[in-house]
């Protein structure tokens, strides 16, 4: 009983050592885009960069996108300079599953103004970043340090009205760009499930 549980325990304390921490280094990884470009986090060193866990069959990010909330605010953002990394980690084994031609045709049609949808169906960067939830946002300073990390805004119905919710990575942003300290980086992000294979 005593080797499991300190085996337990070692895996816990290697779990926890890897896990995403706001104020930390956000974790560096390599992927590839729905255009079949290879994608590195660290070539956006000195750019802000927001990474959004998405599934457009959730109802919650389903409601962002429908509202146009999402697309407004990644083209304010990207008026600012800001990366948008947009992470699907469904598994092709499920009915939410995007091709990446399929996935071209909704980047399309949603008018997203993202720098890459990322095809996760692997789900390592999901995993990476441990997310939970559709949506499941982030925000990375131009140093690579983790500065957010939670839910999109303040409002968990899948039915609000995201363009009068108060938006956290919309603040966390404008904190970086003035030059103060970032007033809320941290909360519970709340969505769907991320339909991971394992």
């Amino acid at each position: 009983m005593k080797k499991i549980s300190v085996l337990t325990t070692i895996m816990a304390l290697a779990a926890s050592a890897l896990a995403v921490e706001v104020g930390k280094p956000a974790p560096d990884f390599t992927a590839q885009d729905i255009n079949g470009n290879t994608v590195h986090l660290s070539d956006y060193k000195g750019k802000i960069v927001v990474i959004e866990s998405y599934n457009s069959d959730c109802p919650y990010c389903h409601n962002q996108y429908a509202t146009g909330g999402m697309q407004d605010l990644q083209k304010e953002l990207a008026a600012k300079g800001v990366v948008w990394l947009l992470v699907n980690s469904v598994n092709p084994n499920n009915r939410s599953h995007r091709t990446d031609s399929q996935a071209k045709q909704e980047m399309s049609d949603e008018k997203m103004d993202v720098t890459a949808w990322i095809d996760d169906s692997s789900g390592k960067v999901g995993h990476l970043y441990d997310m939970k939830t559709t949506p499941h946002m982030f925000v990375i300073n131009k140093e690579g340090t983790l500065v957010y990390d939670g839910a999109i805004d303040n409002e968990p119905d899948p039915f609000h009205n995201p363009k009068t919710a108060n938006n956290y990575v919309r603040d966390a942003v404008d904190d970086l760009i003035a030059g103060k300290p970032i007033e809320v980086s941290q909360t519970k992000p709340y969505g769907c499930s991320v339909k991971y294979a394992d």
